[in-house]
């Protein structure tokens, strides 16, 4: 008994020294985040198409074609190749490097639902509002009605519900992506990921804030 305790103490050591370390994948975040903002936008309408946004909804665009493709998790446990002797060091080290190996899943029917009804309302109404000024991209990854002028005052009160429907989405999206992937922790990351892909993707002429909340013209 005393033999197969002292046996089992370095293990248990071993153990509590290794750090199990879910990083948040922000490359892959990057691009889950690029793939989900171009079928919302839609491609640039042809010229002299803009202006019918507004009253024609655009076609919903495309939904994510496939999960990311993750990286293969290492083995819990590690064989030699000549005896299948366990082997504790490798077993705890492969088990923490297994738990990094996190990927972004996008595809889940909440998300695409969510997707669907973003891309219709944007190819559809928001994209024409952009084109205005009327819209902007806010750094909180929402969008702002920054110059309410632009909207003809008969539109307001529609144009306001619809940025109030767009932004509860895109808070539901950023929430469910997290949940989807089991870190509800990492909302504000997938938030900020995604804001930053929003201006990256805007068309010329649109309107985003910087990190300072100051407008600045694409």
């Amino acid at each position: 008994m005393l033999k197969a305790t002292a046996l089992l103490l370095p293990v248990v050591l071993l153990a509590s020294c290794v750090t199990i370390n879910v990083y948040f994948p922000a490359a892959e975040a990057q691009q889950a985040a690029e793939e989900f903002v171009e079928d919302v936008i839609g491609e640039a309408p042809a010229a002299g198409e803009g202006s019918s946004m507004i009253e024609s909804p655009g076609t919903v665009g495309a939904l994510v074609a496939a999960t990311l493709e993750g990286r293969e998790a290492l083995p819990a446990r590690v064989f030699s190749h000549t005896e299948t002797r366990f082997d504790p060091v490798g077993f705890f080290i492969a088990s923490a490097q297994a738990q990094e190996n996190v990927d972004i899943r996008i595809r889940t029917p909440a998300i695409q639902a969510i997707q669907s009804r973003m891309a219709e309302r944007f190819q559809g109404t928001l994209a024409a509002l952009f084109d205005a000024g009327a819209l902007g991209f806010g750094n909180d990854g929402l969008v702002v009605l920054r110059d309410p002028s632009k909207v003809p005052l008969a539109q307001r009160t529609a144009v306001n519900q619809a940025v109030a429907d767009e932004n509860r989405d895109r808070n539901a999206v950023y929430r469910e992506i997290a949940v989807a992937n089991g870190h509800p922790e990492w909302e504000t990351q997938i938030r900020r990921t995604f804001a930053r892909e929003w201006v990256a993707q805007a068309r010329g002429g649109w309107w985003y804030q910087d990190s300072a909340g100051a407008w600045k013209q694409k």
